[in-house]
This record gives structure tokens, sequence and C-alpha cells, in this order.
């Protein structure tokens, strides 16, 4: 019964936000965003904590400005997903402009797919249909399923507007090589904290437990890793911006490698959350493992 009360009330909220404009699901998305933070004050002392270990150097009242940016963000972000729910095509390409166009191009041209990465920073839902819209390319998204099942129906039938597709994390491999030898692009978000057990790379100064699947993809298919980044305009519109990874100096069939690439998109990745501090999900328990992996000397050689 509650799930189907949760299913309900989200088919709800999505009406709701579709029928919004765009300038006005931004500012109910900031208005949520500032309810969580202030009055529910969910995460909140995980995301100062984050804030204040990243940015060591900023002030308190930078940090709380951050952060209470950062919930407007995600709240602006989840109203946005639901508003272009029922978009069109051309409708998408007024709120999301490409930047450095050039850079996805090359790398479709390669013939072997690309792999889009990215983390839950600014409109990251935009990841999926933009790239479509300007690229005319199959998009192919992993993503994490929903408890409530008939509320995940609805998230992946939205991802999967515009002839896109879907992979479920945990079993994505063959369907992922499958789609990049076909030249799609694959869209995989990879700032999330892997186990305990994973490799740990350097994240702001400190060790995260970090997923190498974006890397050992990339290598095992020859298909280049692009990073992608929608940041959020002044006026409320987006810029997608691309940034290829440079792999060119590493042999592929060396399994030492898949551990460097992972290191070199999160450097890219700590580049942009360090220029657009509030895009970011700091209320994600991004180096929950650090304590453990404090007590395995051995897995230092991995940082």
């Amino acid at each position: 019964m509650i799930a189907y009360i949760q299913y309900l009330l989200f088919r709800l909220i999505c009406w709701a936000a579709q029928k919004l404009s765009f300038r006005m699901a931004d500012r109910v998305g900031r208005m949520l965003g500032r309810i969580v933070f202030s009055v529910i004050k969910v995460r909140k002392n995980v995301t100062l904590d984050n804030l204040r270990r990243a940015f060591p150097e900023r002030t308190e009242a930078d940090i709380r400005l951050i952060a209470k940016s950062a919930y407007e963000n995600y709240g602006i972000a989840i109203i946005e997903f639901l508003w272009a729910s029922n978009k069109s095509v051309d409708v998408i390409r007024q709120v999301v402009r490409v930047a450095h166009a050039d850079v996805m191009t090359t790398a479709l041209s390669k013939g072997k797919g690309v792999i889009l990465l990215s983390g839950h920073f600014g409109a990251w839902e935009f990841l999926i249909p933009a790239p479509f819209a300007y690229f005319n390319v199959q998009v192919t998204g992993l993503a994490q399923r929903q408890s409530n099942v008939r509320v995940d129906a609805i998230i992946d039938g939205i991802r999967r507007r515009f002839g896109n597709d879907t992979i479920p994390m945990g079993v994505a491999s063959r369907g992922v090589l499958q789609a990049l030898a076909k030249g799609n692009i694959i869209i995989i978000l990879g700032d999330q904290s892997a186990s305990k057990e994973s490799e740990y790379v350097q994240f702001f100064g400190r060790p995260a437990a970090t997923h190498r699947g974006a890397a050992a993809f990339s290598l095992k298919a020859r298909a280049p890793i692009v990073m992608g980044f929608v940041v959020r305009q002044p006026d409320g519109t987006h810029v997608l911006t691309f940034e290829e990874v440079e792999q060119s100096d590493l042999d592929p069939t060396k399994k030492e490698n898949v551990l460097e690439l992972t290191r070199r998109h999160v450097a890219v990745l700590e580049k942009w959350i360090r220029k657009h501090p509030d895009h970011w999900l700091w209320m994600h328990k991004r180096w929950k493992h650090s304590e453990y992996h404090a007590q395995q000397p051995a897995l230092t050689e991995a940082e």
C-alpha cells in the first residue's frame, strides 16, 4: 500500500512539473532545495563536513552558501527532469546548448562508441536527451534501479524517450560492450562510492573507493572517454561542455592502466567541481570507506 501511494504521489508531481514553464520549474526546484536544506535538513551535516574537508581554505560562511546552493541545484535538477519528461527535441535544444561539440564529434568518428562520463553534477539528467538532440546518435544510460518498481518504470520511461535505452547497474557488462560496438554513446555517472574492497583514488585530497567500470570498458572496447558537464547559466538555461580524457599513451592490454585511467577521469571531475562547487551532490557519503582504507596498508599503492 505504501509503495502504491508513493507511486501515485510521484505521478502527481510529475504531471504538475510538466505543466510548469521552464522558468517556474527553476523557481519551484530552487524552493524545494531550500526547504530540504533549511527545514528538513536531509544529510545537511554530511554536506557541510564534506565541503569543509574539500575546501579547508574557505570560510564557514562560504561553506554554508555553497551547501545551500548545492541543495537548490539538486531541487532544480529533479523538477527540470520531470518538466522535460514530455518535451520535444526542439525544446531540449532551447534549454541546453552544447560547447566544444567537436570533442564529441571527433570521438564518435573513431567508430568505437563513446563513454560519456560524468557525475551528479549540475542538470545531469539532460546528459541523456541532449546528446541525442545534437548528434542524433543512440544513447544508453547505466541506471540504478529504484526500490519502488512502479516509480522506477516511470523514471525509466522518461529516460527512454527519443529512442534511447537504459541498462540496469549490476548487469551492464555485455550490454555496454554491445552498445559501444554499435558506435553508441554510453552514459555513466561515476562519482558515487564503490564498495570498501574497491580501488581507492585520491579525490579532493582524500582516498575514495572508486568504480573502475568506465575505465575498464573504455580500454577493452578501445572507446574514448568523454567527460560531460551540464553547467547552469545565469538565465537558468544550461551549457553541456565536453572534455576528452587523455589515454593515447595507455596500453589497453595492461591491467594497471585501468586504475591509471580511473585516476585521470576522477581528476577531471574534481577540476570541474572546483570550478562549480555548488553543482555537485555533496550530500553523498563519498568518503564513507576512508577509515577502512586507512586500516589497510596494502591498499595505499592504489592511491
